[in-house]
């Protein structure tokens, strides 16, 4: 007897996309979109009533019940504080369903709370996650100072280098004159010198009051009009911001900026070198990484939460680094199952 052909397969998965038991697979891109959605909705409910406290408590407390039903085992490296401060979403506090993959936890309930209490664009629910481990230890030094920028320019820049040269090689990668850069930067007084340098070499500035997660995926996505973010921001927002370009095929340098001396000394205490330019791939290390955001204000990258008697719209963006994959998401949710979380007065 002889034997059974063999069915030919015409497609299998490329290896470079295939994830072991352990990884977090891409399934998980959707799951943490509904926590974003989540987030978004309630934190929405406070836009424009000028308290970013009740905004974010809000937008906490719907991301961490959301989160307690993904597939994962997961550890927030980058919270809304130490446990002490933050009775929601520490630093620390174990996430997930406690199944499947092991995995370290960026969260931002509210990207820009002020935004959202005061009704200004690019407020944004955030969400990180990566293999664990591979997320860098942000809590020795808050600040750092970065250069983001997008793939065309992405080996050529240098946050060593003057802002003049890397402006050129930007407008050089780019083809285009310096004076059509458009700079992104926080709207700060340590800012002042940085802005001059900005004009002098020929360049825009375009300012944002707060939400650098939103002003870095903006100079490394093209079509939004911005070609660099530059500056002094937070250090957990580096490393949000870092899983994002992973995908998008960005840079993100970073190098830490202590305000204090007892900063300063904790850093090298921890082992920092404070001279070290950092890359994206030193800020997550793992090529598994996923990022996921919900528009709460209107903004550069997403649409802002929108309410009816009926409807609630919602406009997320997820990525996946492994396939660089990114997706935008428009919801349309039932207002009347969303009700709980409503702002009560």
């Amino acid at each position: 007897m002889s034997p059974a052909p063999m069915t030919q397969q015409y497609s299998t998965i490329s290896p470079s996309l295939a994830v072991g038991v352990d990884e977090p697979d891409r399934n998980l891109a959707l799951e943490l979109v509904r926590v974003t959605e989540a987030a978004a909705i309630a934190g929405g409910h406070w836009v424009g009533f000028g308290d970013k406290n009740k905004a974010d408590g809000a937008a906490v407390d719907a991301m961490r019940s959301f989160l307690h039903t993904v597939h994962f085992n997961g550890v927030v490296v980058i919270g809304e504080g130490e446990k002490d401060e933050a009775p929601m979403l520490f630093n620390g506090e174990h996430v997930g369903d406690g199944t499947g993959p092991e995995c370290d936890v960026a969260v931002d309930p509210i990207d820009g709370t002020r935004l959202a209490a005061l009704g200004i664009n690019n407020a944004l629910a955030v969400l990180a996650v990566a293999e664990r481990g591979s997320m860098f230890d942000p809590s020795a030094v808050f600040y750092m100072e970065k250069l983001v920028t997008g793939p065309e320019a992405a080996d050529m820049v240098d946050l060593r280098l003057p802002v003049k040269q890397n402006l050129h090689l930007i407008a050089k990668a780019k083809g285009v004159k310096v004076n059509q850069l458009n700079v992104m930067i926080l709207d700060r007084d340590r800012h002042r010198p940085l802005v001059e340098e900005i004009r002098e070499a020929g360049a825009r500035t375009k300012f944002i009051m707060d939400g650098d997660v939103a002003g870095a995926i903006a100079a490394a996505r093209s079509g939004t009009g911005v070609d660099a973010l530059m500056g002094i921001g937070g250090t957990p927002e580096g490393i949000v911001a870092a899983c994002a370009i992973k995908s998008l095929g960005g840079v993100i340098q970073g190098r830490l900026w202590p305000t204090s001396d007892d900063e300063k000394q904790k850093a090298i205490d921890a082992g920092h070198d404070l001279d070290r330019v950092l890359s994206t791939n030193d800020l997550v290390s793992s090529d598994n990484c996923y990022f996921a955001a919900t528009g709460i204000t209107d903004g550069d990258l997403l649409k802002g939460v929108r309410y009816s008697k009926d409807k609630v719209l919602t406009q997320s963006i997820v990525m996946r680094s492994k396939s660089g994959t990114i997706r935008f998401v428009d919801g349309e949710h039932q207002a009347s199952k969303w009700e709980g979380y409503a702002r009560k007065n």
